[in-house]
């Protein structure tokens, strides 16, 4: 797992790593407050953002 990088070690973080982390971090908020306002339940929105995030962690370890 050499080709992943860790954040901690790369502070501070070049203005373009923190825009695309904001933005991220927005959409994701808004994206989370528009799926409770159309009344999905809690636990389906923990569910859907966990999947992606096994997923994504899946793609980083088998790269």
């Amino acid at each position: 797992m050499t080709n992943i990088t860790r954040l901690h070690h790369a502070l501070p973080l070049s203005s373009d790593v923190a825009a695309a982390t904001n933005e991220l971090d927005t959409a994701v908020a808004k994206a989370v407050a528009e799926a409770k306002a159309a009344g999905l339940p809690q636990g389906l929105i923990v569910a859907i953002l966990h999947g992606h995030a096994h997923a994504e962690t899946h793609w980083m370890v088998a790269k």
